[in-house]
C-alpha cells in the first residue's frame, strides 16, 4: 500500500533524511520488535516530521522520539489533504483492524432512509446503513443531521406519506394524528386509504428523492398548465403558489446528495507529480483510487483529445466491489468531511441519472486543479455551452 521503504540506522540519519521528500506524505515507522505497534501518521512535510521523530534526542524535552526504536520507514507521497486522509484511512484499517475507527474519529454522514421494507413505508434520518441488499433506500450524504431533517420534513410537506414511526396495525377505530386531521397524511393507521393509494403516494416520494425534486416540479407544472388551459385560473394560481413554496425546499438539496446505489462521481485532486492531477472514483458511495492522470503537452494531444484520455482513465477504475455497510459508512464520512469543508481543495463531478459524466466540465476542472484555481460555480458551469479544445497549456 505504501510505495517507498527505507531502512533506518541512527548513524546514517542525515543520509536518510536527505532521501525523503520535504513534501506531504503518509508514513509508517516499524520498530525492532515485530510485536510492537508501528507508528502511523500523515504530515505536510515528511522530512521535517522524521527529523523531529528520529533525530538526536534533545536534552530536557518531552517530545516523542523514536530514534532508537525504529528500523524501517515506509511512506507514500501525496498531493492533497484528501489523498492524505484517504491513504491514512487505508493504512490504519490494514494495520490496526480493531482500533482504526477510533483513531480516525469518524462522524458518519446523515442520510435520509426510505423504509420500503415496511408494510407502510416511511422516511427517517439515520447515520447507519442496514443490509446493502435490503429493500430500504438511502439518500445522502448530508452535512448534518439538522440539515437532513429540515430537508426531509420540508419535502414531505408536499406529500401525504406518514410521519409516525410505529409499525401500523390499521384499525378504523384509531383516532389518527394531527397530520391526518390537517389532511397531510393518507392515514393508513385507520384505513383512511387503500393499500394501493398509499403505495402510489410512496412511489411519488421515491421519485421526488430519486430526481432531486424534478419529478414534483414537472408534476405541478403540468397541473398548472392544465388548469390554465381549462380556464381554471384560481386553481392554476394555487398550484403556482405551491411551486413557489417548493423552491426553498429544493434549494436545500446539495449537489452531492444522491440515492446511494446511484452515487457516481469523479474527484480531481492535485498530484505530487509535476504536470499531473490525481483521480478518485466514487461509486455506490465508496471511494477508489488514487490514479495519477498526467497532462500531456499540446503537441501530443492531436492523436487523442483530453476528453477521451480522461474517459479512458475513468474506465480504468476497477468495478465497484461489494463492501460491508460499515466500510461504506466510513467512505461516506471521508467524502462528507472533504465535500462540506469551507475551503476544500480539488473538484468533484457527478454522473447524471444515466451514469454519464460531464466530460467537458471535467477537462476544464482538471485545468483549474492543475493551476491551483478555485472550483467553478456549478450553476455557472451548467449554463456554459461553448466547447473546449480538450487541451491544457502547461
Amino acid at each position: 500500500m505504501l510505495t517507498e521503504r527505507l531502512e533506518f540506522a541512527p548513524e546514517r540519519d542525515a543520509e536518510i533524511f536527505a532521501a525523503v521528500p520535504a513534501a506531504p506524505a503518509v508514513f509508517l515507522l516499524r520498530g525492532n520488535d515485530p510485536q510492537a505497534e508501528p507508528y502511523v501518521g500523515k504530515t505536510a512535510n515528511l522530512r521535517r516530521r522524521l527529523q523531529r521523530l528520529l533525530g538526536p534526542v534533545e536534552e530536557r524535552t518531552k517530545k516523542l522520539n523514536l530514534r532508537d526504536r525504529v528500523r524501517s520507514i515506509e511512506y507514500t507521497s501525496t498531493g492533497s489533504d484528501f489523498e492524505s486522509g484517504f491513504m491514512l484511512y487505508r493504512v490504519l484499517r490494514e494495520t490496526f483492524p480493531k482500533t482504526y475507527a477510533h483513531r480516525m474519529r469518524f462522524r458518519f454522514a446523515p442520510l435520509v432512509k426510505l423504509h420500503l421494507e415496511n408494510q407502510f413505508p416511511r422516511a427517517s434520518i439515520t447515520t447507519r446503513l442496514g443490509r446493502l441488499n435490503g429493500r430500504a433506500i438511502y439518500y445522502g450524504p448530508f452535512q448534518s443531521r439538522t440539515a437532513a431533517e429540515k430537508f426531509m420534513n420540508d419535502s414531505l410537506d408536499f406529500f401525504k406519506m406518514r410521519r409516525c414511526v410505529d409499525d401500523l396495525h390499521p384499525d378504523p377505530k384509531f383516532p389518527g394524528c394531527i397530520y391526518s386531521e390537517m389532511k397531510m397524511c393518507l392515514a393508513p393507521c385507520f384505513k383512511g386509504c387503500t393499500d394501493d393509494e398509499y403505495s402510489a403516494e410512496v412511489t411519488r416520494v421515491q421519485a421526488y428523492f430519486d430526481s432531486a425534486g424534478e419529478s414534483l416540479t414537472r408534476e405541478l407544472s403540468a397541473q398548472r398548465d392544465a388548469a390554465s388551459a381549462s380556464l381554471a385560473f384560481e386553481d392554476a394560481a394555487a398550484i403556482h403558489v405551491r411551486m413557489e413554496k417548493l423552491k426553498p425546499a429544493l434549494s436545500q438539496f446539495p449537489e452531492i446528495v444522491r440515492r446511494l446505489d446511484r452515487l457516481s462521481a469523479l474527484i480531481v485532486q492535485p498530484s505530487h507529480l509535476a504536470n499531473s492531477v490525481t483521480f478518485f472514483r466514487v461509486e455506490i458511495g465508496t471511494i477508489s483510487g488514487p490514479t495519477v492522470f498526467s497532462i500531456q503537452p499540446a503537441e501530443h494531444t492531436k492523436s487523442q483529445s483530453m476528453e477521451s484520455r480522461a474517459l479512458t482513465a475513468l474506465d480504468s477504475f476497477s468495478p465497484a466491489k461489494p463492501r460491508s455497510a460499515l466500510e461504506t459508512m466510513e467512505h461516506l464520512a471521508l467524502l462528507k468531511r472533504w465535500y462540506y469543508r469551507g475551503s476544500r481543495i480539488g473538484e468533484i463531478f457527478l454522473a447524471d441519472q444515466k451514469n454519464i459524466f460531464p466530460m467537458r466540465r471535467i477537462v476544464r476542472g482538471i485545468g483549474r486543479v492543475l493551476r491551483g484555481e478555485r472550483p467553478e460555480d456549478v450553476s455557472l458551469a451548467q449554463t456554459k455551452t461553448g466547447e473546449g479544445t480538450g487541451e491544457i497549456s502547461t
